[in-house]
């Protein structure tokens, strides 16, 4: 395996290890409570799919070619720099089935254990806490937070069930209203987060979840894997979904690296994108 990264942009032609790419990143020292840095990682074919459509019941699956060990290495490296994670019941439930693995915790594995390191040297959390964003409150925890000690909040909006309130507020969970509205958007969620005072959110949520951060102007920016392959399918998922973004949706590149791979693979490349900075103006809570 070539573990080394091609820079497209801005320094056309170096070379760098993959190992560390993303853990140079600026991310941990950036945001505040006030106003946290919101970001968020897809890995996308050539044709823009991040998940093709499994069946009848709308449910779907990313395609094992897709990823790759090198696109989760840097995953990981991006969640070294979190705060708080932000999920949604859906991921939940389909951990719980097995169908996806945990990724609700830093550094763990042999492979990823000095990623731990360079979190605990730079002074963070040993695990980020956990946001789950849910219309339903329908979703089982995972053993996996409570054995790391992670703070764990969940926000819905004023339609979600009122037994599923109470129930998770029995269980000494702390359920955030978003107000009217089976919805809960971006820049509610930013707002949110950042009153509990986290500063730095790391986006494992879907693409309604983008779209609506880009659409309210809280999205800090966007990290990117482009696989060279074409998945075509008649369903699937794209990285934004919902209404059209117009100028929000407009992005500035800040890096692009080529990614070879091993000999069998067609490569990628890992491009990290910067969203305008917002109009100024006061912060308010409304």
């Amino acid at each position: 395996m070539v573990d080394e990264l091609m820079e497209l942009y801005p320094q056309p032609g170096a070379r760098r290890r993959l190992e560390g790419t993303y853990l140079a990143e600026d991310i941990h020292t950036l945001g505040t409570p006030a106003r946290p840095f919101v970001y968020a990682n897809f890995v996308t074919s050539l044709d823009g799919r991040i998940a093709l459509a499994t069946g009848a019941d709308d449910a779907s699956h990313v395609p094992r070619d897709l990823t790759s060990p090198r696109d989760f290495r840097l995953f990981q490296e991006l969640q070294a720099h979190a705060d708080c994670l932000v999920t949604h019941s859906g991921y939940l439930r389909a951990l719980a089935q097995g169908s996806l693995g945990d990724i609700l915790q830093v550094g763990l594995s042999s492979r990823a254990r000095d990623i731990g390191e360079w979190r605990q040297a730079h002074g963070l959390t040993h695990q980020p806490a956990v946001v789950i964003v849910s219309r339903s409150l329908d979703f089982p925890l995972p053993p996996s937070l409570a054995r790391h000690g992670q703070p764990v909040h969940i926000i819905t909006g004023d339609d979600a069930p009122p037994a599923g309130v109470d129930y998770w507020q029995e269980q000494g969970y702390p359920v955030i209203s978003s107000g009217p509205g089976a919805l809960v958007d971006g820049a509610f969620v930013a707002r949110t987060v950042g009153d509990l005072g986290y500063r730095r959110l790391y986006l494992l949520t879907g693409p309604r979840m983008l779209a609506s951060t880009l659409a309210d102007g809280v999205l800090s920016r966007l990290y990117l894997t482009l696989n060279h392959r074409i998945l075509g399918g008649e369903a699937f998922h794209t990285p934004a979904f919902g209404t059209e973004l117009g100028d929000s949706g407009r992005l500035r590149m800040r890096s692009l690296h080529y990614d070879p791979g091993p000999p069998e693979a067609t490569g990628q490349w890992f491009a990290a994108f910067e969203t305008r900075p917002p109009a100024p103006g006061p912060r308010t809570n409304g």
